[in-house]
């Protein structure tokens, strides 16, 4: 098991890492998934979306992109997430930075145990999947008003 954090032309955000290894750990046993190799990279716009294009020929921003090595129960894979989206993200939310920052850092987790987003239904499923791993994260936390 190993989770790495990495930067590219950013300050590492101010994030309990040994915390998040643990809540990773416990939210991929809750999908009955062991953790192999993760490795976050935490990067500006400009860098996601050169990733975009470059990977999935998408031109467009996004918070993140799950690159999934996972085989079988052990969840491997390169996440890299762009923290000026997460906080312009969470400006339009209305919802605290470091609160959509871990719901960030969970969702490229959940999708190595295999839920997706994308099609009819699982955008709702995803999110009920979101709030669950934040329930285990933080038991009692603030009212997220302004989520859709």
């Amino acid at each position: 098991m190993s989770i790495s954090f990495n930067i590219e032309g950013v300050a590492m955000p101010d994030i309990d890492q040994g915390r998040i290894v643990q809540w990773v750990c416990a939210v991929a046993a809750s999908h009955d998934r062991c953790v192999g190799t993760i490795n976050y990279i935490f990067v500006n716009d400009e860098r996601i979306l050169e990733v975009n294009r470059q990977y999935l020929q998408h031109d467009y921003y996004t918070d993140i992109i799950t690159f999934d090595y996972t085989q079988g129960r052990h969840i491997s894979g390169d996440l890299f997430i762009s923290l000026d989206t997460v906080r312009s993200n969470a400006l339009q939310l209305d919802v605290p930075y470091g609160r959509e920052l871990l719901r960030v850092v969970i969702h490229g987790v959940l999708h190595l145990c295999g839920i997706n987003d994308k099609g009819p239904g699982e955008r709702e499923v995803m999110e009920a999947c979101e709030d669950r791993a934040l329930a285990i994260y933080d038991p009692n936390p603030l009212p997220q008003e302004g989520r859709e």
